[in-house]
């Protein structure tokens, strides 16, 4: 079975550190991720995913990130069953948090506008194509093909 989720999208409120009666550390928290098309005369559309984070990776998302803050994040997707307070049963859908990195520099501006591109490095000018047809057979060894190969 296959259970893998990749996401990068900005969050939507500061994340917030509870902890369990056993003292374990974790944080629930929400992105908004664009989606990849966009019909036209419309706005490109987001998804609003949960996140929850468990222990160290809590900690870090609590300390380093905050509302608007770029995140990319991979791990699986678990559902949940509850009752809510009218007595409705409910299903939650949010993505365990495995890997949380970040996905803009330290110097970007957080919210919608995101850093312009860096300039791109001058290349050198072309060199003269280099030519393997001047080269003899004693430039090429042997390979026995009687033994394993090394890899």
């Amino acid at each position: 079975m296959l259970n893998v989720i990749a996401l990068m999208g900005r969050l939507v409120a500061d994340p917030e550190l509870r902890h369990t009666p056993n003292g374990i550390a974790t944080c629930t928290f929400r992105i908004a991720v664009d989606r990849s098309f966009v019909r036209a005369g419309e706005e490109r559309k987001a998804d609003f995913i949960d996140i929850v984070a468990w222990r160290q990776s809590a900690e870090f998302v609590c300390k380093y990130f905050h509302k608007g803050s770029l995140i990319a994040v991979n791990g699986s997707l678990q559902t949940r069953n509850y009752e809510d307070r009218n007595g409705n049963k409910r299903t939650a859908y949010e993505v365990v948090a495995e890997n949380i990195h970040f996905a803009e520099s330290k110097g970007s501006s957080s919210g919608s506008n995101y850093a312009a591109p860096a300039a791109p490095a001058q290349r050198p000018a072309p060199t003269e194509p280099v030519s393997y047809a001047a080269g003899s057979a004693d430039d090429f060894a042997v390979i026995d093909d009687n033994e394993d190969l090394p890899f």
